[in-house]
């Protein structure tokens, strides 16, 4: 495993920031569709996407049972189970500490390759630069109360559960390096499957037929959840998975907020604090002392002059 990226991968990691950091928007702009029903809908058009991309390129699925069954699992901690948690607390939650809630996954991550790959292992620089980069982001979007009512707690819970399956699921997702399957494959796998749990669910629990047409701006948000967020997104995931492994490509939680952020500034003209400003130079702090080239230079600098 890469455990340096190269350009392409850091440019790759960048736009999946961009897609993923809208996500929290355009969940709320969907709040008004039923959780289950928002889930089912966002991988059902990502998986159906997918579906008729490898169809024209002529790309067959695997037929291996325990493919599926790593497609399965990856559905349940990668996809159907985090985004549903996160769109059960979205009314509970600030959109500001769930980003932070969501962050703690690299943190996870350092731990859970240490204990299940041998090739991830924890060391020093990992741990600081994980916990450095949370310390940028707790910076950049703290500030407010929190609130300790039961509802909200759960809230809190069920990210931070959320954050835990997402750290599984990028270590548990190296595997699919072995298979080789296409990164695209693989992401049309697992939606697919989450498709096929999260769809009958809905329609048992929530009846979509019964509810009111949606209005245009949460059907845009369905569309782009699916589409963008789901579809293309996964598909850069797990390419970046194949190369860079777990511990690289879960940076991403850290760089979604700042995307957040520049967008409201671009988009809605909000202004950059002060704290906004000092969250992400330590957040890119941390992803250089993860990332190990800027220190290497640094101490080749030193040690030369």
């Amino acid at each position: 495993m890469n455990r340096t990226m190269t350009a392409l991968e850091w440019a790759l990691l960048i736009g999946l920031s961009v897609l993923w950091g809208t996500s929290f928007l355009f969940i709320t702009m969907a709040r008004e569709v039923p959780p289950l029903t928002v889930s089912a809908v966002r991988v059902t058009l990502a998986a159906g996407a997918l579906l008729v991309l490898l169809w024209r390129q002529g790309v067959r699925l695997p037929r291996s049972g325990s493919t599926w069954w790593a497609f399965a699992v990856m559905a349940l901690f990668n996809d159907a189970g985090p985004f549903l948690l996160l769109v059960l607390a979205n009314p509970y939650v600030p959109t500001g500490l769930t980003s932070v809630l969501v962050a703690t996954s690299p943190l996870f991550t350092v731990v859970l390759a240490h204990l299940l790959t041998d090739d991830e292992r924890m060391t020093g620089r990992h741990v600081a630069g994980a916990l450095t980069g949370f310390a940028g982001l707790a910076v950049m979007l703290g500030g407010g109360s929190i609130d300790f009512s039961p509802a909200a707690i759960m809230g809190q819970l069920a990210c931070l559960a959320a954050s835990l399956g997402y750290a599984y699921a990028s270590v548990y997702g190296r595997r699919f390096t072995a298979l080789r399957l296409h990164p695209m494959t693989t992401a049309a796998g697992q939606l697919g499957t989450s498709a096929l749990v999260l769809v009958p669910l809905a329609l048992l629990v929530e009846h979509p037929w019964t509810l009111p047409s949606p209005s245009w701006h949460a059907a845009a948000a369905l569309l782009w959840l699916g589409l963008l967020t789901g579809a293309l997104a996964y598909a850069i995931f797990f390419r970046i998975l194949a190369t860079a492994g777990a511990t690289n490509v879960v940076l991403v939680t850290f760089m979604s907020p700042i995307t957040a952020i520049l967008l409201g500034i671009v988009l809605l003209g909000e202004r950059l604090a002060g704290q906004q400003v000092a969250g992400m130079a330590l957040i890119g702090v941390g992803i250089a002392v993860l990332d190990g080239r800027p220190l290497r230079a640094v101490l080749r600098r030193v040690r030369a002059g």
